[in-house]
């Protein structure tokens, strides 16, 4: 009986006093890997850099460039965006040529980037001493448009919604407004993409809507998505080759759709 009442004791001191941290017998919860949910909302209006060298060099070159432009006052007109922007330096080249070669103008475009890429850019030198008091001259108006790579899913980044390159949208243009308060910014709709409505244009829309409340006394929204399609929807590979980059026939319709707000802003083209 003793013995019992020994054993008894025993088991209820190894119950109260068990290590804490002593692994269970029950196997432990399988935690999901990390990945990037958690801060999707916010990857539109992050600030990221890319690694890629070609990348790097071509933001380096824009900085070089506004730094030249803060020196002689020689930037009337600026565009920034991705590969769509970028393409006025290929299919677009003798459009720009016509229209903007005289005017003063800079191609702050890189092919891929998404807003948050651009606000890096903004952050680290492409608009700075612009707009100094030292600047020969402040950019009379900055032509944007971003947001159709934030649409586009990659390994690491999901696409965003529409609310969320709203968000991405309007913050790459506070940060304009910082770097250029006097400077006109007009904000281009993001163009339409894909051949046929499909559900990525369907987001581009829905972002495009939800911008065209932004302007302001010296801010302007401008949607000239129709221009590049025909009254059906439909995209035609002489307007947009992969449905998503323009011919030369579309860079003359875009820079055709907003003359009059460049005529307005930096004068009227030779």
């Amino acid at each position: 009986m003793l013995y019992l009442s020994c054993l008894v004791l025993r088991v209820l001191a190894l119950c109260v006093f068990a290590d804490p941290a002593a692994p269970s017998a029950q196997p432990a919860p399988q935690v999901a890997p990390a990945t990037n949910a958690a801060n999707a909302a916010n990857t539109a209006i992050g600030h990221e850099s890319r690694p890629d060298k070609w990348w790097i060099d071509r933001h380096e070159s824009f900085n070089a460039r506004a730094k030249q432009g803060a020196e002689k006052g020689d930037i009337d007109l600026i565009f920034m965006g991705d590969s769509i922007t970028q393409g006025w330096e290929g299919a677009g080249k003798g459009v720009w040529a016509e229209f903007y070669a005289k005017r003063n103008a800079a191609n702050m475009g890189i092919g891929g980037d998404r807003t948050q890429h651009l606000l890096y850019r903004i952050a680290h030198g492409n608009l700075d001493g612009l707009a100094s008091p030292t600047a020969g001259n402040t950019p009379k108006l900055l032509v944007l448009m971003i947001g159709t790579n934030n649409t586009s899913s990659s390994p690491t980044v999901r696409s965003n919604s529409s609310n969320e390159i709203n968000e991405g949208v309007r913050a790459v243009v506070k940060a304009i407004r910082d770097k250029l308060p006097k400077t006109h910014i007009l904000i281009l709709g993001i163009f339409p993409r894909g051949e046929k409505p499909n559900p990525q244009r369907t987001v581009v829309e829905e972002a495009n809507a939800l911008l065209a409340t932004i302007a302001d006394e010296n801010t302007s929204f401008k949607d000239i998505s129709e221009v590049f399609m025909r009254e059906d929807g439909v995209i035609g590979k002489d307007i947009m080759p992969d449905f998503l980059h323009l011919s030369d026939a579309g860079y003359l319709r875009w820079a055709e759709a907003i003359e009059a707000e460049i005529a307005r802003h930096v004068g009227a083209k030779n």
